[in-house]
């Protein structure tokens, strides 16, 4: 990678007009809608008092597969979504003009034979108001790039949860059609899709987005902790650690702490946890 001009390389900013109908896309992809009778789940796919999810943040001003630009140097076909955090400032409304700006926070160098990690920072701001609604933090693996130095300041580590047994259980079924969903709110890589692409890939069957993962895990949080009410959800952050498949049952294992909310999310039929070190503040 060419340090020096990650350094100052500028992202465009983007501008993302959103509206009812990209809240309930979003949240039909998480399985919300899928009993249309219960009305909590209305909430979030019904327009008559409609309620974004928070975690939706996480899709709105995307700023494109800028990583790939010859200039940077960066060895994108060994780069890795490895972490994703949002913070809310102000809840979102169901409809908005938002400008998201961006920001290379930091690289860490671990060392020529170990990568370096990349830290990705998107403030999103209302473009009428200026009011500023989330900050989204990305953590990005590029395997392919360490021993180059590195600049800013590293995100501490997340501590691994506890080895008790969880204080609830969250169960979700993932829908079979969840990733052709959940594609329409902007990620339309192939391997999520298309069953010969993904196979080329390296996997059986086309595997769900990790920020659709996220979503259920933000699902799971709000119905567990959060009484269905998403501005009490201030804070969250997950570590993506295997995939998880469209038409899996996930179970959200969460520990209540005396400070924050802490989860993974396991894929029951094979017993592999696909969100490790999660943590969450909840009004």
């Amino acid at each position: 990678m060419n340090l020096e001009a990650l350094r100052d390389f500028e992202i465009p900013a983007r501008d993302h007009d959103y509206d009812e109908r990209d809240l309930i896309l979003y949240a039909l992809a998480l399985g919300y809608g899928a009993n249309p009778l219960d009305e909590e789940q209305l909430k979030f796919v019904y327009e008559d008092g409609l309620k974004m999810v928070p975690s939706m943040c996480n899709t709105i001003a995307h700023p494109g597969f800028w990583i790939r630009q010859p200039d940077l140097g960066i060895n994108w076909v060994k780069v890795l979504h490895g972490e994703q955090s949002f913070k809310m400032h102000t809840p979102m409304p169901a409809k908005a003009r938002v400008r998201g700006t961006y920001n290379i926070a930091a690289i860490e160098d671990k060392g020529a034979e170990r990568g370096a990690v990349m830290r990705l920072e998107k403030l999103l701001h209302d473009r009428d108001s200026g009011t500023l609604y989330y900050a989204v933090n990305q953590t990005i693996f590029m395997r392919g790039d360490g021993g180059q130095g590195g600049f800013g300041e590293a995100a501490a580590a997340t501590a691994p949860l506890p080895e008790s047994a969880p204080d609830l259980v969250i169960e979700t079924k993932i829908l079979p059609q969840a990733a052709l969903i959940y594609r329409l709110s902007g990620d339309i890589n192939p391997i999520h899709a298309s069953p010969e692409l993904a196979r080329k890939a390296g996997f059986d069957r086309p595997i769900l987005h990790g920020l659709c993962t996220m979503g259920i895990a933000t699902r799971a949080l709000l119905e567990a902790v959060c009484n269905l009410q998403p501005e009490r959800l201030r804070s969250m952050f997950v570590r993506f650690s295997k995939p998880a498949y469209p038409g899996e049952t996930v179970h959200t294992e969460i520990y209540i702490l005396k400070d924050c909310i802490r989860f993974r999310c396991r894929a029951v039929e094979r017993n592999v946890v696909v969100l490790d070190r999660g943590e969450a503040y909840v009004l």
